[in-house]
């Protein structure tokens, strides 16, 4: 991992994590001590020699086929959390491990209908993620948002109905934003329009996950048919100029996940990702995590990576880390705070 001044440049930015989902934060540490505590039967180690260990689960997670081989470990995850005090043990550990890598302001994913299917109550949830969010606050200086996603896997009617039952929150803005998540390929986004085109209407804040193993007309289509403001992973614009374009044009901001993207197998490299090429086209994106207690990295270590891949300059960190103050769904008065932040560091570490 990068070393030396430019490393502790990177770890003093004031970052703007967009990009991460609560339930991908769940360390085999606290997935083991879950499931004891809530007597829930992982897998056998018969059934699958995986679960033997913390260490015989962590060396699986390096070995990733595919987003649908992810989403299997990330479901049987998943299955521990019952109660609200796990929802909230699961996002305070995440909240700790933001804060120490710099992270300032998060905008977090959850997947209610993950939870609601095994007969976990939804206001469980909510409130163990928001009591999570109080003591980041007043422990770490760490403001957060929710966002609540549909799951794509599952029948668009589902998705519609846990939408229906999230738009008290959105309203008040205990929740922040909806976002689309899950199986990409084989479910587009024009199967969501009228859940997003009610969101629309009511002023939410909308993103959805397209362009990580599909291509660029998911992109385009996220966009034409969801009107979304953000769009999750996007690593596919290079495929077409004009939809790349119409990003820049539009300031419709990408939320990159680069290990993520490597232990996927949507690239091979952290190396091959667009980041040089959304820098000379104006793209604006952000650095996230995406599901870090499985991706082996969180925030600082996505932030390394792309260094060390591309040898980026103060400059270009300091265009980075911008966006994704712009980009946030924070209050202005926020924004200003973050601003002052990121110019401070960038007098403190002036070449």
């Amino acid at each position: 991992m990068c070393q030396g001044p430019m490393h502790e440049f990177l770890q003093a930015l004031p970052k703007c994590e967009h990009h991460m989902h609560l339930e991908g934060s769940l360390e085999p540490s606290l997935l083991f001590d879950l499931a004891s505590r809530n007597g829930i039967s992982l897998p056998s180690p018969t059934e699958d020699p995986s679960f033997q260990s913390i260490d015989t689960l962590l060396a699986r997670y390096r070995r990733f086929t595919s987003l649908d081989d992810f989403l299997h470990y990330y479901f049987i995850g998943m299955s521990v959390l019952i109660t609200p005090a796990d929802f909230e043990s699961l996002a305070y550990e995440y909240f700790g491990r933001a804060h120490r890598d710099g992270v300032v302001h998060a905008e977090v994913f959850f997947d209610p209908q993950a939870h609601t299917s095994r007969g976990v109550a939804y206001n469980a949830i909510v409130d163990g993620f928001t009591a999570a969010q109080k003591r980041a606050s007043a422990d770490f200086g760490i403001t957060s948002e929710l966002i609540v996603c549909v799951l794509r896997h599952l029948p668009v009617e589902d998705g519609e109905k846990m939408y229906r039952d999230a738009i008290p929150h959105l309203e008040t803005g205990v929740i922040r934003g909806l976002g689309l998540s899950s199986t990409e390929k084989g479910n587009p986004p024009h199967l969501y329009r009228d859940i997003y085109a009610d969101a629309e209407r009511r002023g939410f804040n909308r993103t959805a996950h397209a362009g990580e193993e599909a291509g660029v007309d998911y992109m385009a289509s996220a966009v034409h048919h969801l009107n979304v403001m953000r769009v999750d992973h996007g690593i596919k614009l290079p495929e077409d100029e004009s939809v790349m374009a119409l990003f820049a044009q539009r300031n419709i901001m990408v939320t990159m996940c680069p290990l993520s993207n490597v232990e996927l197998r949507c690239v091979s490299k952290v190396a091959d990702l667009p980041i040089r090429t959304y820098l000379d086209n104006g793209v604006k994106f952000s650095i996230n995590s995406d599901d870090p207690a499985y991706f082996g990295g969180y925030i600082l270590d996505n932030h390394c990576a792309v260094q060390e891949a591309f040898g980026l300059d103060k400059r270009e960190w300091e265009r980075i880390v911008g966006h994704a103050i712009d980009g946030s769904w924070c209050s202005d008065e926020r924004k200003g705070e973050l601003r002052r932040h990121l110019e401070d560091v960038m007098v403190r570490y002036k070449d």
